[in-house]
């Protein structure tokens, strides 16, 4: 009961990714570590936001339109014993992430804009069991990033895929008896040096960090096959900062940076119907700062509501999530700035475990 659940709060989490503080699409979840034998699972989620702003009357005040595009996430995992007290576990996924996309045919100022940024890791880590029910993990982190932009200024950037090394470390409690586990995890930043391209010339290549991070990841039981999950995951998007050479001389500001750190609240209840059937409601939060916003980015934190199943049939498990989110009011940088209101966005995922 107690995988199927937190694996129902894996799922139904992931669609919020896309506004959970900064560009973040991956909770970088080490739960895979705590299955029971030689386990492995396949992660597909959708999500589908809708963001637009409407420019004051000394802009024209036209609205934006819909800047934002739907976008899919995948992550692999594999975790085996290796002996009686160690673990190891290796995740595939997509950190960060970015779809921008104003339209086109419209009078907003950045009508015609877009940006993309992608990602890739693949997470290796290691956990070791003593007997009081503490365990302690680590590993290694290889992370490829690259980034496109095309404003209708007429500014554009593209850069390589550039791939460096982080690292994992944790600590664990669990308490079998009552299915509790409480797991605090730190990823360390990752510093990329990205070689540009920008307006069609090669320039001096600039640095950007993925921030750390930290996870609390948690969990027990508060009743016959019921359960009790959340995480709290502080991130340090001050950190995250893209200021390509050409654009930092002309523009001024970044072309991408974040006012203050970010910290994203999930908390889930899961019951058992059955011995097949299992289900889960999750809450997610994240407080806004108040601060102004890129125009790449005008979201300013987030709440979640999402519904989880689980069906289990021998070493199979299925889990399906949908989750509504409602996309924090942003102010962006534009001219005397651009509100973004009554913004929303809903996602899907399904993950499909197999133990053997």
């Amino acid at each position: 009961m107690k995988r199927s659940l937190t694996t129902a709060l894996a799922v139904a989490a992931a669609a919020t990714s896309a506004h959970a503080g900064g560009v973040e699409r991956s909770t970088q979840s080490v739960a895979i570590l705590f299955e029971q034998g030689r386990y492995a699972e396949l992660s597909f989620g959708t999500f589908s936001p809708d963001v637009s702003g409407t420019a004051p009357a000394a802009l024209g005040g036209a609205n934006s339109g819909d800047m934002t595009s739907t976008y899919n996430t995948y992550s692999l995992g594999y975790k085996m014993d290796m002996g009686e007290r160690m673990d190891f576990a290796v995740i595939i996924d997509q950190p960060i992430g970015a779809d921008v996309a104003y339209p086109t045919g419209t009078s907003y100022p950045l009508q015609g804009s877009t940006a993309k940024l992608t990602s890739s890791a693949i997470t290796a880590l290691l956990r070791y069991q003593f007997e009081n029910n503490v365990s302690v993990y680590g590993g290694l982190r290889y992370q490829t990033v690259k980034g496109e932009v095309a404003l209708s200024s007429g500014y554009t950037l593209a850069t390589n895929n550039d791939s460096e090394v982080g690292y994992v470390v944790g600590l664990a409690w669990e308490k079998p008896e009552i299915a509790a586990r409480v797991a605090l995890t730190y990823n360390s930043s990752i510093t990329h040096s990205l070689e540009s391209v920008e307006v069609g010339s090669p320039t001096a290549g600039f640095d950007t960090e993925v921030p750390q991070s930290v996870n609390l990841e948690f969990q027990t039981g508060i009743a016959k096959d019921t359960l009790l999950f959340g995480s709290v995951r502080w991130q340090e998007w001050s950190a995250f900062v893209i200021n390509p050479p050409l654009f930092d001389v002309v523009s001024g500001p970044p072309l991408v940076a974040y006012a203050s750190d970010r910290v994203t609240y999930n908390l889930g209840v899961g019951r058992r119907f059955n011995d097949n059937w299992s289900g889960a409601i999750t809450l997610g939060y994240e407080p806004s700062d108040g601060e102004r916003t890129g125009n790449l980015g005008p979201t300013d934190g987030f709440k979640s509501i999402g519904l989880a199943a689980t069906y289990t049939m021998d070493n199979v498990k299925i889990t399906g999530g949908v989750r509504y989110v409602d996309i924090g009011d942003a102010v962006a940088t534009l001219g005397p700035g651009v509100p973004f209101t009554d913004n929303s966005g809903v996602g899907v995922g399904i993950r499909v475990g197999y133990s053997f």
